[in-house]
């Protein structure tokens, strides 16, 4: 990571001084009209294509409201937005272009956008300005002609931005807001830096908020992000080139779904990625959820020093056998990938008392039958559930669903553990875990099936009296307890069950 903050560090160097002493070109002299109601689409588009001919510069938003449909960033452009500088996105589908078109996990075609880079260098937005999607508005238009269901007409609508395959791309200080669809997208794109960004864009399906896509050498620092669809979510829809080498840190994040999301589409590796010091609030379909489940290899990941507050289920696991294609011109199916060596520690979260699966549960991994989840690491891990749990909720049966869309609803109506549920692991090691219950739960608070190597230390648990057990262990082989603390009233600490050997149990 050291070497990623020097890349960086003198991209943004020469960055800086190709810039000075490049020419402004502000939008009015151009003919843009900051009314909010003339189209200004090929005014913008000259002024940044005049930019871009001159060997680079800022294209300066002044203060106003400019409507636009699509338009195209070119090299070497910076687009400045002054204070009270909003670009506006129009309402009519026909102003906007598709120029880099794709399928999306749901199996939508996808890719119109209001702001979109295709192969270009050294790009920024940035200034106290917005970009405003009218997400809403557009898609009231929409329906007025098109009648099919929502989950196959919403394709059409834009993308506020979109950046696909460019190499130097900076994002500071800006507001997003209400976007047609995916809010932000970063397609197999290197040297990313998004700073300071604010994102509002709820109102509409699918309005992800930061999209990362097989991208590679990324810093995002320091941004809000309210979203409608997951707010920090990393992809990868093409076989061709991983998200790796990623740095992400004080973020704050409030989603109509996941928090941290990894592998919705997940084609290429995820691999080499830190994320830090964020927080996570009002979230209604999961904390950190990380997920490979299109063959791509899911590895060295770490996420650290994370706080939730009302979140339903703080955290899912996932190794699957979906085998989508996203781009089936360039990419075929895949075997089942691998999900291996991640570390999750320093997380301290109140979970929501009306989650997805009811009574709640904290944690989620499951691998499939031969596909093991491997190497991951939960410590330092403290989490507050409602409980509610009945003695019969504890031998609840959990579909594979091997092949089906990961999400936590996908293993309901519930899972057998209040506390970590864990199926189809390998080298599980669960350190220093508390859980706090805000009422009784009979539910064990972890339940391991197929698991081999597992490692149980310094656990805190709150007191239970009626529970077939605390921690059930099935098919289980070479399992170590230590200092797991907890009281179980009459009945046993740890059950064994099924082709399990090799347990050990200490003080």
């Amino acid at each position: 990571m050291k070497t990623l903050k020097i890349i960086l560090g003198l991209w943004m160097i020469t960055a800086f001084t190709n810039f000075v002493n490049a020419a402004d070109f502000n939008i009015l002299k151009y003919g843009a009209l900051g009314d909010g109601i003339s189209l200004n689409t090929s005014a913008i588009q000259k002024a940044i294509d005049a930019c871009n001919l001159s060997g680079g510069g800022r294209v300066i938003f002044p203060e106003g409201k400019f409507l636009s449909g699509t338009i195209v960033m070119k090299d070497n452009v910076t687009i400045h937005f002054e204070k009270n500088a909003v670009l506006l996105g129009s309402t009519d589908l026909r102003d906007y272009r598709n120029l880099d078109p794709f399928t999306e996990g749901l199996g939508i075609d996808v890719g119109w956008a209001l702001l979109v880079a295709v192969d270009v260098k050294n790009i920024r937005l940035e200034g106290a300005g917005m970009i405003d999607g009218q997400g809403s508005a557009i898609k009231a238009k929409h329906i007025l002609t098109d009648t099919r269901p929502e989950g196959q007409r919403w394709g059409l609508r834009p993308f506020l931005l979109r950046v696909v395959r460019c190499d130097g791309v900076t994002v500071n200080d800006v507001t997003l807001k209400y976007a047609g669809a995916w809010t932000s997208h970063y397609f197999q794109s290197r040297n990313l830096h998004i700073e300071n960004v604010k994102i509002l864009s709820v109102g509409v399906a699918h309005n992800d908020g930061i999209g990362i896509d097989g991208c590679q050498d990324v810093v995002i620092k320091n941004c809000d992000v309210e979203s409608g669809d997951d707010a920090l979510v990393f992809k990868t829809t093409s076989s061709k080139m991983a998200c790796k080498n990623i740095e992400v840190s004080g973020l704050r994040l409030k989603s109509h779904q996941a928090g941290i999301k990894m592998g919705t589409e997940s084609m290429a590796a995820f691999e080499n990625i830190r994320i830090s010091k964020c927080h996570i609030y009002d979230t209604r379909n999961g904390g950190i959820k990380l997920l490979t489940v299109d063959g791509a290899h899911l590895r060295n990941v770490e996420i650290t020093d994370i706080t939730m507050e009302e979140v339903r289920t703080p955290m899912l696991f996932r190794l699957g056998s979906r085998l989508s294609v996203f781009r089936k011109n360039s990419d075929t199916k895949q075997s089942t990938g691998t999900f291996e060596n991640v570390v999750i520690r320093n997380v301290k979260a109140n979970a929501a008392a009306n989650a997805q699966l009811m009574p709640p549960s904290g944690i989620l991994i499951t691998g499939v039958p031969g596909h093991y989840i491997t190497n991951l690491t939960l410590e330092n891990i403290e989490i507050s559930l409602a409980g509610g749990g009945l003695a019969e909720h504890a031998r609840q049966a959990v579909p594979e669903a091997i092949d089906q869309y990961p999400e936590v609803k996908t293993f309901g109506p519930r899972v057998p553990a209040y506390g970590v549920w864990a199926r189809h692991v390998k080298g599980l090691k669960l350190k220093n875990i508390k859980f706090n219950l805000e009422r009784k739960d009979l539910r064990p608070a972890l339940v391991c099936e197929d698991g081999t190597d597992i490692e149980i230390f310094d656990w805190k648990l709150p007191e239970t009296t009626g529970a077939e057990a605390i921690i059930r262990l099935e098919n289980v082989q070479n399992a170590v307890l230590k200092n797991a603390g907890g009281k179980s009233g009459d009945k046993k600490f740890v059950l064994i069950e099924g082709n399990s050997k090799n347990i050990k149990q200490a003080p």
